[in-house]
């Protein structure tokens, strides 16, 4: 609807010859026209357009026309003086039709607007735009935390009705990511949901540090038997060193408990040890990646709604897949793991120690191998 809106705006202004297509339109009812429709009803400009049965009018000669690129090539060739082609659900445009409707829009100043929810990396617009954008391009990937009124809408429920049980539908329809099998997901032994976390907790947090367009993370879990528990995490990109002290802070407990982070930062480390935080560098080695997130998947995880950034990357982290057969591969994407990163290495020492421990939030639990404590051995946590 917001490309709609646009577009009736921007013809209001000034003439425009706008050109609204998709791959089939068998009649007009196929079409955006309703789109349009509803947008000007919204914009209150319904007395500066006239509708008729297959395009609309504007009083300042705005024009819009409809039709379908598929069986349509000699008409799309055609349509001369296209200020504006917006090419609605892209993801089902072949490279044949989008071969013939980019020459075709050549006016001086004129644009093409594809608006799309990615299927498969190999279909044409994502091959076009998302590998390597032709020169000129505004690419932006819209999702629905980029809108400032969704929280008001009904879709709230279905978002994490999706999120806390589906989570390939999730990350397909609500965050843009490609539709994918599922065994190529990473992890599927976790959860969303809301808990309250005991005040006796022995508290592991972990850092990842942000390069580039990576975020710095901090977050905060805790083991109770099998389960592990997210329970607060951070997240920003491009955040300056100077700034992680604040960043950090907004995590309860941060300058109390330990933090195990990536080393390869040992300048911040550093910076941070300075800054009052029991920080020290994870070890990693050889295979940590992959040891990592195999110990990760030894547990039952739960995340409290909060932890947004550790949820989509739950949802999205996956293995890769050969481009020719399809198969999924036994090699860890390198994206959408920096919070997946930090809880590695909070949960490292636990690691290097063998087999996943039972551990429990009681304030009198067994040691980490499940064997009970003498009285001399209990800790507590305030």
């Amino acid at each position: 609807m917001s490309f709609a809106i646009a577009l009736v705006l921007k013809a209001a202004q000034k003439p425009l010859r706008i050109l609204c297509t998709r791959e089939i339109q068998g009649s007009i009812k196929d079409s955006v026209k309703a789109e349009i429709e509803l947008a000007i009803e919204r914009s209150g400009l319904g007395w500066f357009y006239t509708v008729l049965e297959t395009e609309i009018r504007g009083k300042n000669g705005s024009l819009f026309t409809f039709a379908g690129l598929r069986h349509n090539a000699t008409a799309i060739k055609s349509k001369a003086g296209i200020d504006i082609a917006w090419v609605e659900e892209a993801d089902m445009v072949s490279q044949v039709s989008i071969d013939i409707l980019d020459p075709t829009i050549r006016k001086p100043g004129s644009e093409i607007w594809f608006t799309w929810n990615p299927r498969f990396e190999t279909d044409p617009v994502d091959v076009m735009f998302r590998t390597d954008p032709p020169p000129g391009s505004i690419v932006r990937r819209v999702n629905w935390n980029d809108n400032p009124w969704f929280a008001e809408t009904e879709l709230v429920r279905k978002l994490e009705w999706d999120r806390d049980r589906d989570p390939d539908k999730y990350a397909h329809v609500w965050l843009g990511e490609y539709s994918r099998n599922s065994e190529q997901r990473v992890f599927r032994n976790w959860r969303v949901e809301a808990f309250d976390t005991p005040r006796e907790a022995r508290f592991r947090f972990g850092a990842d540090w942000g390069f580039a367009v990576d975020p710095t993370v901090l977050v905060r879990c805790y083991l109770d038997s099998r389960t592990l528990y997210v329970d607060h995490c951070v997240s920003e990109v491009g955040c300056e060193i100077d700034k992680t002290p604040a960043l950090f802070d907004r995590v309860p407990d941060s300058r109390k408990w330990p933090i195990t982070a990536d080393s390869a930062r040992p300048e911040t480390v550093s910076y941070m040890r300075r800054q009052a935080f029991k920080i020290v560098s994870a070890i990693k080695g050889a295979g940590s990646i992959e040891d990592g997130v195999e110990f990760l998947k030894s547990f039952d995880i739960v995340v409290h709604p909060r932890c947004e950034p550790v949820i989509e990357e739950l949802t999205l982290y996956s293995y890769k897949v050969d481009a020719q057969t399809g198969e999924v591969l036994p090699v860890l994407e390198d994206k959408h793991n920096n919070t997946i990163d930090a809880l590695r290495y909070a949960l490292e020492g636990l690691r290097k120690m063998g087999p996943a421990p039972v551990i429990t939030a009681n304030p009198n639990p067994p040691d980490l191998w499940g064997r009970p404590r003498r009285e001399a051995d209990t800790w507590r946590t305030a």
